[in-house]
């Protein structure tokens, strides 16, 4: 079951966040699931549709984000996974005026699985550096105006 756990946290990525794809969060997300860490905001996001407004905010802002799952694990029902993300700030869904930012993060999560399913999340991202290189490149731009 491990094995089948680290391949589904390794698709969540992939689908998720790399092909764009609504439908994964709801075929892999339990309806009782909570994410802590998880959004922008640091608030908890709770189920599928918790989960798919976070995508969307993030593809608003980040139509070209990019996933890459450095190290992935399990043991139990829990997988560890360790990323890095690149993108564009092309828009404004996380109330910022798009900047043309080239983004660079890296995070890492803790995920509880059942029956093939995310039924918690603890996640640690960076959004420090994701908002310090937003706000490097609007005074880049103002500077150059």
């Amino acid at each position: 079951m491990v094995d089948e756990n680290v391949q589904l946290v390794k698709r969540w990525f992939e689908e998720v966040w790399n092909q764009k794809r609504s439908d994964t969060i709801s075929e892999m997300v339990s309806a009782d699931c909570v994410a802590h860490g998880t959004s922008e905001t640091g608030e908890e996001l709770r189920g599928p549709e918790g989960f798919k407004a976070l995508q969307r905010r993030i593809l608003e802002a980040f139509p070209d984000i990019h996933f890459t799952v450095q190290d992935c694990f399990g043991a139990g029902d829990k997988v560890a996974v360790r990323w890095n993300a690149t993108m564009h700030h092309r828009g404004n869904g996380l109330g910022i005026a798009a900047s043309g930012a080239e983004v660079n993060i890296t995070g890492t999560g803790m995920v509880r699985m059942a029956n093939g399913k995310v039924t918690e999340v603890w996640d640690n991202w960076d959004k420090h550096a994701m908002h310090h290189q937003i706000e490097a490149a609007v005074k880049a731009k103002s500077a150059s105006a």
